[in-house]
């Protein structure tokens, strides 16, 4: 049977890379610690960490093992909070799972109603592949995922995606930029540097075929499955970005650049993906409702 306090030291030395911090973390003696993964290798008859100079690496069945004890450990850490709750302070957990594509400004435009509700939420939000926050969505460690897209038809989970609203894209650069490339919209991409989204992203595909039927060549220096990631790029001044333009006027004031142009015939969605069909979560309705009434205004 395993042994969960051998476990969580096998743990917390993968995480720090090194039994002697790991026993400063536990406040435990190296050798307790070093004992302790010992027995947890004999038990199941494998290694878990191969010695490489002064340092720790995690062997192939060590690389196995991590992401089930992460997972583990993060549920009996919630757990712990869930516990220590107490009576008079109760409030109700809020998972949210956010694909890695959807932009910051976005997701907090969309969850910023829940923080008004009379009934206190914990807010607890994971950014990750959307086939992963699917996956946990299906065994209910998600309350809900925000997405760019619906429930992928190819996944066997059950799950209903409520569209909360769409909008055009904006294009921006920082100053320097924007005074080298300049000019007529859009005519002034082409052959301008350019950032854009990754091969995840459904606005990829369709900013793409845009280019093609307007007749544009931009130069592709960048590609960028973080939109945040995309957008401090941008900051840099190494190349123009895009970003939905109900946030235009964010994105000008948190980067200092420069709208460059705008479209509609390119067009980014959000979804909200939940196991519910009829959605009861406070949070849920409250990011619904918020998104239909004041950040997207034409209708969905």
């Amino acid at each position: 049977m395993l042994n969960y306090r051998q476990l969580h030291y096998f743990w917390v030395v993968a995480r720090t890379g090194s039994i002697v911090r790991a026993s400063e973390q536990l406040n435990l003696t190296a050798q307790t610690i070093s004992g302790q993964i010992s027995l947890l290798e004999e038990t199941f008859c494998v290694k878990l960490f191969r010695r490489v100079g002064r340092h720790l690496e995690l062997t192939e069945a060590g690389r196995q093992a991590l992401p089930y004890a992460e997972r583990m450990f993060q549920i009996g850490g919630e757990l712990e909070a869930v516990l220590r709750t107490q009576p008079d302070e109760e409030q109700i957990p809020f998972r949210v799972g956010v694909a890695d594509v959807v932009p910051k400004s976005i997701v907090y435009r969309l969850i910023a109603p829940t923080m008004e509700l009379s009934e206190p939420l914990r807010i607890s939000c994971r950014e990750d592949k959307l086939e992963r926050l699917l996956a946990d969505l299906a065994i209910q460690r998600l309350d809900m995922v925000i997405s760019d897209s619906p429930m992928p038809s190819h996944l066997d989970i059950k799950g209903y995606s409520q569209k909360l609203g769409e909008c055009g894209i904006s294009f921006f650069a920082t100053e320097q930029l924007a005074a080298r490339h300049g000019g007529d919209f859009p005519q002034c991409l082409h052959g301008a540097p350019l950032l854009i989204p990754g091969q995840e992203s459904v606005l990829r595909s369709r900013l793409m075929r845009w280019f093609g039927d307007q007749g544009l060549l931009p130069r592709v220096v960048g590609e960028f499955d973080d939109s945040a990631l995309m957008q401090a790029f941008g900051q840099s001044g190494s190349g123009i970005f895009i970003a939905p333009s109900v946030i235009a006027d964010e994105i000008m004031t948190q980067y200092q650049v420069r709208l460059i142009g705008q479209t509609e015939a390119v067009t980014e969605s959000f979804y909200v993906i939940s196991v519910e069909r009829k959605v009861k979560h406070p949070g849920i309705v409250a990011i619904t409702e918020g998104a239909r009434r004041e950040l997207f205004t034409a209708p969905a």
